[in-house]
C-alpha cells in the first residue's frame, strides 16, 4: 500500500515526521473508509506489523474492531484547514485519549487525519487510566456516547458496541419477549470475525429460556463461566448456546415498571476473570437500555397513530404517501381503488356503528385478498391497495378473489384496478386510471340495480 501523501508526491517530509511520532496517527479515506496510513506507534498499538496487512480494510475495522462505521463518527463535521478536538475513552486500547481530527483534500480525494494522545502527562497517565477503568466512569462514558444518537435504536446500538469492547466480549445483544411468549433477538453487536446470530434467533421457543426467567423473577442475573456447567441442568439452553460457540456469558434481565421481566441483554464470551465486573456493569446499564426501549416503543406508537386509520388499522394518506416515496424507479406497480357502496345509507338508517362494521368487513376482504401489499383507507368510504412487483395476471387474480369474498360477506364495493410494468406513467396517472375504472363499475351497479345513487 502506498500512503496517499506518497501517491500525491507531496508532504513527504511531514509524512516521515508522523512516522516517528510517539502519538497515534492514522489517515483514512472519508468516502470509502479505507485505511490509508498508520504511523509506527499506531501500527504497534493496533497489532499491525505492516501497512500491507490493512490494505483495503476499513478504519472502523482496524481502529474500532467493528463491522460497520462508528456510531459517533464525526466525518460530517470536519472541514479542510480546521481541527476538531475531543476527549475520548477508547475501549479497545482501554485508555483515555485526546483526539484531534481534520480533513485534508488532495487531488480530489477527502482524507480524515487523526492524531491521538494520552489524556494526561506520562507521570499522571497510570492514575488516569485506572480512573477510567472504574465502573462509574465506564458507564458514564457509554451513556454520554449513546445520548449522541438521534434515535433510541441508535442509542442501544452504541451501548452494545461500547459494552462489547469494554468487556472484551465477542457479542452483545438484546432479547425481547414476543406476543407468543417466546424471545426475539432485537439488537446485536459482534466483534470482527464473529458470526452474527440475530437472524437465527427469532421466535426462540419459551422453554429455551424458561430457567433464565425463573431467575429473573427473583432478580438474579445469569453468569456462566463454563458452558459445560449447565449441560445437565438446562439441556435446551445448553444446545442453544453451544450451537453459537458460546463458552461463557453474562445475561441480566430487563424489567417493565411493574418489575416484570420483558426480556434480557448480555455479553458472550467475556474473560472469565471479569464476569463479576461485567455483571455489575450490565445491571447498571440495563436501566438505560430499558429507557431506550420505552422511548422506542413510544415513538413507534406515535408513528402508528399518525400513519394508521384507527378504525381499520389500514394506513392513512400519510402512510400512502410514505409508501409511494419508497417506490423504486422502474418497478412494476398495481393499484386497486375501492369505494364501499351504500355506506351513507347504512349510516343514516342503521347508525354509524353499523356503518363501521361494514367498513371493517370490506377491509377484512381486502386484507385477505391482498396480503403483503400496501393497504390504505384514504377517505370515509374509499380504500386503496398498492402492489409492488406484482405482475398483471396476479393482480387480476387477486381482484377476482376480492370480489368473491365481498359476495360471501355481503359487502357491495366498486373496484377499479390499473397496472404498469415499469412505473413509466407515474403513480398519479395510475391512481387516476384505477379511480376511473372504479367509478365505471359503480355507475354500472346503480344502473343495473335500479337504486338511486343519491340514496346509495
Amino acid at each position: 500500500m502506498v500512503p496517499f501523501f506518497d501517491r500525491a508526491g507531496k508532504m513527504k517530509k511531514i509524512w516521515e515526521f508522523f512516522e516517528n511520532m510517539n502519538n497515534l496517527v492514522s489517515v483514512s479515506d472519508m468516502d470509502t473508509f479505507e485505511v490509508i496510513y498508520l504511523n509506527r506507534r499506531a501500527r504497534k498499538e493496533y497489532g499491525v506489523s505492516d501497512l500491507a496487512e490493512v490494505q483495503g480494510k476499513k478504519c472502523y475495522e482496524v481502529l474500532q474492531n467493528s463491522r460497520r462505521p462508528c456510531n459517533v463518527c464525526n466525518n460530517t463535521e470536519l472541514c479542510e484547514g480546521e481541527f476538531a478536538e475531543r476527549k475520548y475513552y477508547d475501549p479497545l486500547l482501554k485508555r483515555a485519549m485526546i483526539v484531534t481530527n481534520s480533513m485534508i483534500v488532495e487531488d480530489g480525494h477527502r482524507y480524515r487525519f487523526e492524531m491521538a494522545v494520552n489524556d494526561a502527562s506520562e507521570k499522571q497517565a497510570a492514575g488516569i487510566v485506572r480512573n477510567y477503568e472504574t465502573l462509574e466512569t465506564q458507564v458514564n462514558e457509554a451513556i454520554r456516547m449513546a445520548l449522541q444518537a438521534p434515535t433510541p435504536d441508535g442509542s442501544i446500538d452504541i451501548i452494545l458496541e461500547y459494552l462489547g469492547k469494554a468487556l472484551d466480549g465477542e457479542r452483545t445483544y438484546v432479547f425481547e419477549q414476543n406476543p407468543e411468549g417466546g424471545d426475539d433477538n432485537t439488537y446485536e453487536w459482534v466483534a470482527r470475525g464473529v458470526t452474527p446470530e440475530k437472524e437465527n434467533l427469532q421466535g426462540l421457543p419459551p422453554e429455551v429460556c424458561a430457567n433464565w426467567y425463573q431467575n429473573f423473577d427473583q432478580s438474579r442475573n445469569i453468569m456462566i463461566e463454563d458452558l459445560e456447567d449447565i449441560r445437565e441442568d438446562d439441556p435446551l439452553q445448553y444446545e442453544n448456546l453451544k450451537r453459537q460457540d458460546i463458552r461463557s456469558l453474562v445475561v441480566v434481565p430487563l424489567y417493565d415498571e411493574g418489575k416484570k421481566p420483558i426480556g434480557f441483554y448480555g455479553v458472550d464470551n467475556p474473560p472469565v476473570k471479569s464476569i463479576g465486573y461485567a455483571s455489575n456493569m450490565l445491571q447498571i446499564m440495563g436501566h438505560f437500555i430499558m429507557s431506550s426501549i420505552k422511548r422506542r416503543n413510544l415513538l413507534r406508537q406515535l408513528k402508528k397513530m399518525s400513519f394508521s386509520d384507527p378504525l381499520t388499522g389500514f394506513g392513512n394518506r400519510f402512510a400512502m404517501n410514505d409508501f409511494v416515496e419508497k417506490l423504486h424507479k422502474g418497478e412494476s406497480i398495481g393499484v386497486v381503488y375501492c369505494d364501499i357502496t351504500g355506506l351513507k345509507r347504512i349510516n343514516d338508517s342503521e347508525g354509524h356503528e353499523a356503518g363501521d362494521r361494514l367498513i371493517i368487513h370490506a377491509c377484512e376482504c381486502l386484507a385477505k385478498s391482498f396480503y403483503g401489499c400496501g393497504l390504505f383507507r384514504i377517505g370515509g368510504d374509499e380504500l386503496l391497495v398498492l402492489c409492488r412487483e406484482m405482475d398483471e395476471a396476479t393482480l387480476l387474480e387477486r381482484v377476482k378473489m376480492l370480489k368473491q369474498l365481498l359476495t360471501e360477506a355481503k359487502v357491495i364495493m366498486a373496484v377499479g384496478a390499473a397496472w404498469e410494468k415499469d412505473g413509466s406513467i407515474g403513480i398519479d396517472e395510475l391512481l387516476k386510471r384505477a379511480e376511473e375504472k372504479m367509478y365505471e363499475e359503480k355507475r354500472e351497479y346503480y344502473h343495473t340495480s335500479g337504486i338511486e345513487r343519491r340514496r346509495g
